[in-house]
């Protein structure tokens, strides 16, 4: 039996009357690289913002290594609106910042690059890696953790070093390449140690060339660093190639999941997504 990582139970997210994402469930297990694929607005990045808490689902349950790390039900002016299904179901509420969720073990880039854009690549994995600072604020202030930054700092390097940045670590992050701020960007993530690696289109703006070198540094860090990997990508060739599996929703509700072969045959999926042939 695989061992999952990532559950999603029923999650529905709803905003007013508008139902972004509707009664989504799906696994990610240990090791794999899932993809998540689905036309412009079909709720791929509200499932992602679910899971990292940055929202509250409306509804549903999110698993993380079997802990329950996001849950709650249809409540207050809610109640009323609610337009999805399983009501009632839950009765618990369950909420974690961001930053208690990167502690747990996942990590997130964005669809639009966000790195300190002013300071080094050097300077850039450094911050990430205070996540799992151990010295307090008092330790900190008066310079009695030195040790630790230090270690901090060695592993800084060795993180640059396997990911092929070492030799640009004193740029300006800004004045990389496109494809390498991507590098970067994910270089960041790793920082903070995470089991489960979310990418929100990380071959967005990236040339041939450079969504080919993508490919395989995903695949490599997959390996290296014993991720899983949970993606959304509307690159389609990057997908199909990489994927272990895929999952598709529109209009926020799964209406495919298998292989990339069971996938790509999927009238349902051809018809939403990957488009049809005109008669």
């Amino acid at each position: 039996m695989p061992e999952t990582v990532l559950h999603l139970e029923n999650i529905t997210m709803q905003f007013g009357g508008v139902v972004a994402v509707n009664d989504l469930t799906m696994d990610v297990n240990k090791g794999e690289i899932v993809a998540l694929i689905g036309p412009n607005g079909a709720g791929k990045t509200t499932a992602f913002n679910v899971i990292t808490g940055v929202y509250a689902p409306t509804n549903g349950r999110v698993t993380l290594k079997g802990t329950v790390i996001a849950e709650d039900f249809p409540h207050g002016k809610m109640k009323k609106l609610y337009a999805a299904g399983h009501n009632g179901e839950y009765t618990h509420t369950v909420k974690n910042t961001p930053d208690k969720i990167t502690k747990m073990g996942v990590a997130r880039t964005f669809q639009n690059i966000r790195l300190f854009k002013s300071l080094t690549v050097f300077e850039n994995v450094l911050i990430a890696q205070h996540m799992n600072l151990k010295a307090g604020l008092f330790a900190a202030t008066f310079g009695l953790n030195r040790k630790e930054e230090e270690t901090m700092r060695e592993e800084c390097m060795r993180l640059l070093t396997i990911l092929d940045l070492a030799d640009v670590k004193d740029e300006v992050a800004n004045n990389l390449p496109y494809g390498k701020q991507r590098h970067l960007e994910i270089a960041r993530a790793l920082a903070t140690k995470p089991e489960l690696l979310l990418l929100d289109e990380p071959a967005a703006g990236m040339n041939p060339q450079e969504t080919d070198e993508l490919t395989a540094f995903i695949r490599r860090i997959r390996d290296d660093f014993h991720l899983t990997v949970f993606m959304i990508e509307h690159h389609m060739n990057l997908v199909m190639e990489i994927s272990d599996r895929i999952y598709v929703i529109d209009f926020g509700k799964q209406i495919s999941e298998g292989t990339p072969a069971e996938v790509q045959d999927d009238p349902a999926v051809i018809s939403a997504y990957l488009g049809v042939e005109e008669e």
